[in-house]
């Protein structure tokens, strides 16, 4: 007999319940933020309105299915099944923050807060859950960027991956390219970044502008990426004939690092970094894997 779907519903921690655990109280968060100048109702508004979405979706979940609840500072613990229906209430970075902890189970991306967010990711409002459950077959699937080091070490993301030393110093290492015949380049910069179409609305399309956008930037469920070296040094040992390019869903980018130490991180969490350190390899691109959006 195969299990009634269970809804799992991803969240995080209000500004408002962090601002009461840091001073103790209501009141004693309230003064702190007066004393500079703001106000704690705007904040504790906008955590009602949290809770209250989180309310409105859990009571659209069917009777016949199972449900749990998941902080987004738990997702690393969390074991997500086969049959789970993935329902994110919050912002669209909360979207990103779960997408390498799936394996298929579709998303519904719930806004909490509509005019705030860009709502890019978390599409739906809280009314619209209970139809949404019943029918999620109708599925985005948005492509992700893998990393993948010579260690066996992973990194998976929705938005982008960053490659380059700690702290954004500069960071030294030989980058190639797959159908170049095993040459490559041994660049200084800050750092790679490598953008899907999903996150040609943030990081990767500042760096896309600042470039004058002579590459076209990807739609979210197109299998191809984007990837710009930031601020590579010329030097009589480092070059910077390769800058910028795309790649295709066969297509692949390699770092050796010659720093003693690089990491990579995705989507902007710096927490969860994969650590590279001198002669090591790493291959970026996309991921075999999908984020299934509903709607």
């Amino acid at each position: 007999m195969s299990l009634a779907p269970r809804a799992v519903l991803v969240h995080r921690t209000t500004e408002y319940e962090e601002l009461v655990a840091r001073h103790g109280t209501h009141g004693q968060a309230a003064f702190f933020l007066s004393s500079r100048g703001r106000d704690i109702e705007e904040i504790a508004e906008r955590h009602r309105r949290t809770r209250r979405a989180l309310a409105e979706v859990t009571a659209a979940i069917p009777l016949t299915w199972r449900q749990t609840r998941v902080e987004r500072r738990d997702l690393d613990r969390f074991l997500f099944a086969p049959e789970d229906v993935v329902v994110v209430v919050g912002q669209d970075g909360l979207v990103a923050n779960v997408a390498k902890y799936l394996a298929g189970q579709p998303v519904v991306g719930i806004d909490t807060d509509p005019g705030r967010n860009p709502g890019v990711l978390v599409r739906h409002r809280p009314a619209d859950a209970g139809a949404l459950l019943a029918a999620t077959a109708g599925v985005e699937e948005l492509t992700m960027v893998e990393a993948v080091a010579d260690d066996t070490q992973r990194l998976v993301a929705l938005n982008e991956i960053y490659l380059g030393a700690a702290g954004h110093q500069t960071a030294r290492y030989r980058l190639g390219l797959d159908g170049d015949g095993g040459v490559d380049e041994a660049q200084a910069s800050s750092g790679v970044l490598v953008g899907t179409g999903t996150g040609a609305t943030g990081w990767i399309r500042s760096v896309w502008q600042e470039r004058g956008g002579g590459l076209r930037l990807p739609a979210p469920t197109e299998e191809r990426l984007l990837w710009y070296v930031r601020e590579a040094w010329p030097s009589p040992a480092t070059g910077t004939a390769r800058v910028a390019g795309e790649l295709s869903a066969a297509g692949r980018l390699t770092l050796t690092v010659e720093s003693e130490r690089l990491i990579a991180f995705g989507d902007g969490i710096e927490s969860d970094a994969v650590e590279l350190t001198w002669g090591q390899r790493v291959t970026v691109g996309v991921c075999g894997e999908r984020l299934r959006l509903v709607g």
